[in-house]
C-alpha cells in the first residue's frame, strides 16, 4: 500500500510541474537559510559548554555607574579576591592576570618568539574550575612556586619542536631576558569550541619579577584593569542573592569620598561562563575571532522563520486552489473505500516528498551558501556540523513540522469534499478558502514590503554614516605604528624624519591612535565656577604640533601646545561647553584641574567624531608627550599623502615599507587607513543590510512565484469568460486589466499594512544612533510602486497570454 501511495503521489507532482517547481523553490530557499543559520545558531549557543560543572563558573566583572552613564569592564580590582576567599557560596576561586610577553627564548634549542599570543599568570586553583586533560605533569601540584609554567600541546610543539612530551617537563623558558620558567606541566587542547583560549600559563606569583610588581604588593581598591581576571565556581547550594549582596557591600565598604561626593558607583557582578561568548559589554580573551551577537541570530532566526512560512503560504495557496481538480480523484477513493485519515496520510505522503526533495537540494547548496553568508559565518563554522547527531535530529524535526504546516490544511480540505456532489460535478469553491488563499498572499506581500523599505531606510542610513564629515580629514592618510615590542621613541622618530624625504608624503606627524580608532584613553578633570565644581570625564587625545594640521581639525581659538611634553590642553568644543566657559576664547588661558595640577587650556579646536554616529561627540582634549622618557604615548606616525589613486597609493605604501624595513629590520609592517577604520565602526550594521538585501530578495521571489502560480491557476479557470469576453468585444487590454485587478488590490492591501510597521521597526533600530537620516516618504512610494509594478509584469506574463487564445478553441466544448 505505501509503495503504491508513493506512486500515486510521484504521478501528482509529475502532473503538476509547475505548481511542483514552485513549491520546491520556495521550500528550498526556507530550508537552505534555516539549514546554514541552524548551524550558526549551534555554533555559537554552544561555546563552553563542555565544561564540568560549568553552569556554576562565573567571571567576576565589574560595572561603574556614574549620574550620566555607565562604563563596563571585565577585570576587577587585584584586592577583591582576598576580600571574597571566606565566603561559603565559592567553592573555587582563582585569579588570574593577562599579560603579553614581549619575546619568549628557547634558549637550548636557539629559538626566539616574538609576542606571544593567550598567555596569563594563573595561580593554583585556575585548573581546578577548568578541567584541562594533563598529558604530563601534576595538576593537584601545580603553578604554586614561581617561575613555573604549563604549556598547551600545541604551544610546546611550537616552542620545542621535534621533542617528546616527557622530554619537555622540567625544560626552561626565558620571558622578556629575564624570567626563567621551568615547564612543570602539559596539557591538552580543549576539544569544544571555547573562548578561554589561553596556551600559556606562567605562575602567579612570577608576577612580582615583572613591571607589575609595585600593582601586585599594593593591590589598590581604586585600579581597575581588564586584564586582571577573577574566574569562581559556585557551591551547589550556593546562593546568588547573597552573593550578589556581599559583592556589593565590599564595593561600599572602599567607596572614596569622591564616588560620594560625585554620585558615582561601583559593582561587582557575576558573570556567566555562556554569557561570555555574547555580552559586548565585557571582553573577549580572542578578539581576531570576532564576538558573536546575540541580537543577529535572533534576526537570523526570524529571517529563516519568515522564508519557510513564505514557501509553505505558497504550497498551501496552491494546493488548496488545485483542489476542484482533484475532486473526482477524491470522489472515487471514497467510494472504494479510502476513509479521510488515508487521504489525509496519502496527501501529507506527497507533501513529504516535495518537502524531502527541497531538503536535499538545501544540503547541496549549503556548502556553497556558507561561503556566501562568509559576513555572518563564524570562521571555524564548516559543513562537517552536519554529522552531529544533534543537527541531524533538528533537521529531521524541521522537515516534519514544514511537512505538517504545509501539507495539514490543504490535506483536510481535499480530503473533506462529499463524494456524491464531487461525482455530480456539483463542487463549488468555498468563500473560506478563497479568503484564506486571498489573506495568505497578503500575508506574503506584507513581509516582502517589510523587507523592501527596511533594505532601502537602513541602506540610507549606512550612506549617511560612511559619508556624513567627520570634521576631519579622512581620506589619503595611512597611520603606521611602531612595533609593540619597541620601547623607545628615538626609532619612531627618525622614521617620520625619513618618511619627509619621499615625494608622495605631504606631511607626517606623531601621535597615538588617530581622531577616530576603537581604542579609549579618558580621565577625569574639574574646574570651579561660580564656586560650584564642574567635575566630568574627558577623552585624551594624545599628538604632536603637527596633529591638528594633518588631520585638517579647525582651531576656534588659541593654538597649539608650544612643544611635544608641554602640559598644555587644546580642548574641542563639547569640553568647552561642558565646563561652562562662555565661548573659545573665553576658555583660552584658563585651567582645568587634574591631578592635583592646573593644566592651562591653550587652544579650542572644532568638534569632531571620535567613535562612530552612533554615540554623541564628547568632551576630549589634544595633549601631547607628557611621560617621556618613562612611558611615550607617540605610538604612532600618521601620514598624509599627496594623492589617494589606487596607482599612486600602491607605489607610496612600497616606499613607506621600504623606509619601515630600514628602522626596524625583521619586523612586518601594521599600517591601518584611517577610512578603513571608520568604516569598521559599522561592520555591523553593514551586516544587517547585506542580510535584509537577500531576505529582500529572496521573499520577492517566494511571493512571486506564489503569485504567478495563482495567475495560472486563476486565468485557466475563467478561460471560457475570457474567451465569451473577447467575442463580446473586449480588448486584450481590458481583458489584462479585469484579471490584474484583484491581484493588485491585495498587493496595495499589502503595502498598506507593511509601511507602518516598516515604519516602525527603523524608527527604533534609528533611536541606536545620535546621529541619523530622515525616514523619508519617498522611501516607502518607490517601495509600493515597484512591488504594484513587478506584479502587474509577473500577473500580464500568464494573463496577455490567456487573453490572446482565439476564442474559438476555449468555446468550442462545454
Amino acid at each position: 500500500m505505501i509503495k503504491n501511495y508513493l506512486k500515486i503521489a510521484w504521478r501528482n507532482i509529475m502532473k503538476h510541474k509547475v505548481f511542483s517547481f514552485i513549491n520546491v523553490i520556495g521550500l528550498t530557499i526556507g530550508l537552505s537559510a534555516s539549514f546554514i543559520i541552524g548551524l550558526m545558531v549551534y555554533y555559537d549557543y554552544t561555546f563552553d559548554n563542555f565544561h564540568k560543572d560549568g553552569d556554576r563558573i562565573y567571571r567576576v566583572v565589574t560595572d561603574f555607574k556614574y549620574p550620566k552613564g555607565e562604563f563596563y569592564n571585565s577585570g576587577v580590582t587585584l584586592a577583591l579576591k582576598g576580600a571574597i576567599e571566606e565566603d561559603d557560596n565559592f567553592d573555587v576561586i582563582s585569579e588570574f592576570y593577562v599579560e603579553r610577553p614581549l619575546k619568549v627564548e628557547n634558549r637550548a634549542a636557539n629559538l626566539n618568539f616574538k609576542l606571544p599570543k593567550f598567555v596569563m599568570y594563573a595561580d593554583k586553583d585556575f585548573f581546578k574550575i577548568f578541567d584541562y586533560k594533563f598529558i604530563a605533569g601534576d595538576s593537584k601540584s601545580t603553578l604554586e612556586n614561581p617561575n613555573e609554567v604549563i604549556l598547551t600541546e600545541e604551544r610546546a610543539a611550537k616552542y620545542f619542536p621535534n621533542t617528546a612530551t616527557s622530554e619537555i617537563l622540567g625544560k626552561t623558558l626565558i620571558y622578556n631576558d629575564s624570567i626563567n620558567a621551568k615547564v612543570t606541566g602539559i596539557v591538552q587542547n580543549f576539544n569544544g569550541r571555547t573562548d578561554i583560549v589561553f596556551q600559556e600559563f606562567i605562575s602567579h606569583p612570577t608576577l612580582l619579577q615583572t613591571r607589575l610588581r609595585g600593582n601586585i604588593i599594593g593591590k589598590n581598591w581604586n585600579n581597575t584593569n581588564s586584564n586582571s581576571q577573577l574566574f569562581v565556581k559556585l557551591n551547589e547550594n550556593a546562593d546568588k542573592s547573597v552573593i550578589n549582596s556581599n559583592l556589593k557591600q565590599i564595593a561600599d565598604e572602599h567607596k572614596t569620598k569622591e564616588d560620594i561626593k560625585y554620585g558615582e558607583e561601583r559593582v561587582f557582578k557575576l558573570q556567566p561562563l555562556n554569557d561570555i561568548h555574547f555580552n559586548d559589554n565585557y571582553g573577549l580573551y580572542n578578539w581576531s575571532g570576532g564576538r558573536a551577537s546575540k541580537s543577529l541570530l535572533n534576526n537570523l532566526i526570524l529571517v529563516a522563520i519568515f522564508l519557510l512560512v513564505l514557501g509553505c503560504i505558497n504550497f498551501i495557496n496552491l494546493n488548496t486552489a488545485q483542489a476542484a481538480q482533484r475532486a473526482k480523484e477524491i470522489g472515487i477513493r471514497k467510494t472504494l473505500g479510502s476513509s479521510r485519515k488515508q487521504l489525509i496520510g496519502q496527501f501529507l505522503g506527497e507533501t513529504f516528498i516535495l518537502v524531502l526533495i527541497s531538503a536535499t537540494l538545501s544540503l547541496l547548496l549549503s556548502k556553497w551558501l556558507i561561503n556566501v553568508f562568509s559576513d555572518f559565518v563564524p570562521a571555524g563554522l564548516s559543513f562537517e556540523l552536519f554529522k552531529i547527531p544533534t543537527i541531524v535530529g533538528g533537521v529531521v524535526l524541521l522537515l516534519v513540522i514544514v511537512t505538517f504546516l504545509s501539507g495539514f490544511y490543504p490535506a483536510m480540505v481535499l480530503s473533506k469534499f462529499n463524494t456524491i456532489s464531487v461525482l455530480k460535478n456539483h463542487l463549488a469553491v468555498g468563500d473560506k478558502k478563497v479568503r484564506l488563499r486571498k489573506f495568505l498572499t497578503v500575508f506574503q506581500f506584507t513581509i516582502a514590503q517589510v523587507f523592501i523599505i527596511a533594505t532601502l531606510l537602513v541602506g540610507k542610513q549606512i550612506n549617511f554614516l560612511l559619508n556624513k564629515d567627520m570634521g576631519f580629514k579622512k581620506d589619503a592618510i595611512v597611520s603606521v605604528y611602531k612595533p609593540l615590542e619597541e620601547r623607545s621613541l628615538e626609532k619612531i622618530e627618525l622614521y617620520a624624519q625619513k618618511l619627509l624625504s619621499i615625494p608622495d608624503i605631504k606631511e607626517v606627524s606623531l601621535g597615538g591612535p588617530p581622531p577616530a580608532s576603537q581604542s579609549s584613553n579618558t580621565t577625569d578633570m574639574r574646574r570651579m565656577v561660580d564656586k560650584q565644581e564642574v567635575y566630568g570625564e574627558i577623552q585624551l587625545l594624545a599628538g604632536d604640533t603637527k596633529f591638528l594640521n594633518l588631520f585638517e581639525i579647525e582651531l576656534l581659538a588659541g593654538r597649539v601646545q608650544r612643544n611635544d611634553t608641554v602640559r598644555e590642553l587644546v580642548i574641542n568644543e563639547a569640553a568647552r561647553k561642558y565646563f561652562k566657559f562662555t565661548s573659545p576664547e573665553d576658555a583660552i588661558g584658563k585651567t582645568l584641574l587634574y591631578e592635583k595640577e592646573n593644566l592651562q587650556i591653550v587652544g579650542v579646536m572644532n568638534d569632531f567624531h571620535q567613535r562612530s554616529l552612533r554615540s554623541k561627540i564628547k568632551p576630549m582634549t589634544l595633549r601631547g608627550d607628557w611621560y617621556r622618557p618613562r612611558w611615550s604615548y607617540f605610538q604612532a606616525a600618521h601620514i598624509s599623502l599627496k594623492s589617494d589613486s589606487s596607482e599612486n597609493l600602491k607605489s607610496s605604501l612600497a616606499k613607506i615599507d621600504v623606509v619601515y624595513k630600514e628602522v626596524y629590520p625583521g619586523t612586518d609592517m601594521r599600517l591601518e587607513f584611517l577610512d578603513e577604520t571608520i568604516a569598521k565602526f559599522y561592520k555591523r550594521e553593514q551586516k544587517v543590510s547585506k542580510l535584509l538585501n537577500w531576505a529582500t530578495g529572496l521573499s520577492i521571489l517566494i511571493s512571486f512565484l506564489g503569485l504567478f502560480g495563482l495567475v495560472i491557476y486563476t486565468t485557466n479557470r475563467r478561460v471560457k469568460e475570457i474567451g465569451v469576453r473577447k467575442v463580446l468585444g473586449a480588448s486584450i487590454l481590458q481583458i489584462n486589466t479585469i484579471l490584474c485587478k484583484e491581484f493588485v488590490i491585495l498587493v496595495g492591501i499589502a503595502f498598506v499594512i507593511a509601511a507602518p510597521i516598516a515604519w516602525y521597526g527603523i524608527h527604533d533600530w534609528l533611536q541606536n544612533f545620535a546621529f541619523k537620516t530622515n525616514i523619508s516618504f519617498w522611501t516607502f512610494l518607490v517601495s509600493g510602486f515597484a512591488m504594484i509594478i513587478f506584479a502587474l509584469i509577473v500577473i500580464s506574463i500568464k494573463t496577455i497570454q490567456a487573453a490572446s487564445v482565439n476564442p474559438i478553441n476555449s468555446l468550442r466544448s462545454e
